[in-house]
Parts: C-alpha cells; sequence; structure tokens
C-alpha cells in the first residue's frame, strides 16, 4: 500500500508492506486508546511527477494498460505530470491539510511492464519479491519515481 502522509509544510509517500485494511484498523484502533477523533473517508490525492524522469514513461504504459480507478495521469504543462490516487483520507475531521491518504493497488499488469521486475533492477528491494502480496511492484516503482524526484528537486536547489 502506499501512504502520502501530508503536513502544513511537507508532504512524505512511502510504500508500506501491510495491507490497506489492517493499517486502517490498526489506526482507528489507535484513534480509540488514546481518544482522538479520527475521519476516515473515500477521497483522491495527488502530486507532481517531472516529465523528464526516467520511468515517467513506463508509469504512463502502466496506468494506460490498468484497467482501474485507483491511478491516473493528467499532464499539467511541459514540465510535469500529475499522480492522481484514489484511496482513504485519514485525519482528525478538521478542514485543514494535515492528513494521511493510503491507498493499494495491484500488480496485474505491471509484470509485462516492467520487465518482470520492479524497477528494473531493484527486484531485491521489491515488497511482493519478499512473498508478501500487501504491497505491489506498481506502488513500490511509484515511490522509486517520487523519491528520485525529490532527490533531483534537492540537488537543484542546492
Amino acid at each position: 500500500m502506499l501512504k502520502l502522509t501530508y503536513t502544513e509544510t511537507s508532504f512524505c509517500l512511502e510504500c508500506l508492506v501491510q495491507s490497506l485494511e489492517e493499517w486502517v484498523q490498526a489506526r482507528v484502533i489507535l484513534a480509540l486508546r488514546v481518544g482522538q477523533s479520527l475521519c476516515v473517508e473515500p477521497s483522491t490525492a495527488s502530486f507532481l511527477l517531472p516529465v523528464n524522469l526516467p520511468g515517467v514513461e513506463i508509469l504512463k504504459t502502466l496506468v494506460n494498460k490498468e484497467d482501474n480507478e485507483i491511478i491516473a495521469l493528467c499532464g499539467c504543462d511541459n514540465e510535469c505530470v500529475e499522480v492522481i490516487l484514489r484511496g482513504y483520507w485519514l485525519s482528525n475531521g478538521s478542514q485543514d491539510a494535515d492528513g494521511i491518504f493510503v491507498t493499494a493497488m495491484s500488480d496485474s499488469l505491471a509484470g509485462d511492464v516492467l520487465g518482470g521486475s520492479c524497477s528494473k533492477g531493484d527486484a531485491a528491494e521489491c515488497p511482493s519479491m519478499w512473498g508478501d502480496r500487501s504491497a505491489s511492484c506498481t506502488e513500490f516503482f511509484l515511490q522509486k519515481l517520487w523519491q528520485e524526484a525529490q532527490h533531483r528537486a534537492s540537488v537543484m536547489s542546492e
């Protein structure tokens, strides 16, 4: 599953091997035990990736071949593509932008598009290669693209 954490000043994307249902259940139990409000609702989340990032064309192929409504891409301009995900938004119920978005994707075609491995050489790191089917190579590949985009952005700002 993918976990996107939004705060007032930052955004973080993580690939977790725990199933979406198990993670949400644990979060609800934690909120109950500490007496914290928790709102869970269907939602969408999005983030930008540079168009010239290696792997974006593979992601486009993956998204075009997937027959689901979990992930979509939208060209923003000549420099960026928007990745749009459907999943669940967890927050304290207030209208501020802080919260956690979670989603899960299947690997129905990822093996064909990615050549049987996650991100061409990272197969040993791919959660589904560890024998845990709670994380997909598609999720792992998307996380790797986001990490590379973050790395490039930090290098450019230095």
